[in-house]
């Protein structure tokens, strides 16, 4: 199954750094993480969508193609909040 990396903001909610889940794209891991943890959702998602300032790392890379992104079983999966500053 592919282990999924909470992002810092979330993890006091889901009560957990990473946790194993049972899917096969970057979506179905957020309705599963938020079945598991509700209110998850929101904290990685806005209108449906990921949040802005919010990528999703696949396998180690980064991934555009979001939520529709397949997972693989061997998979990593890392939700990476922005970085600001300059």
């Amino acid at each position: 199954m592919p282990r999924v990396f909470i992002p810092p903001q979330a993890r006091k909610l889901a009560g957990c750094e990473s946790v194993e889940v049972e899917a096969g794209s970057v979506r179905a891991i957020i309705r599963q993480l938020d079945q598991q943890s509700p209110g998850l959702a929101d904290c990685l998602l806005k209108n449906g969508e990921l949040r802005p300032g919010l990528s999703v790392s696949v396998g180690g890379r980064v991934t555009g193609m979001g939520l529709f992104q397949q997972v693989g079983p061997d998979d990593e999966v890392h939700f990476i909040p922005a970085i600001g500053g300059g």
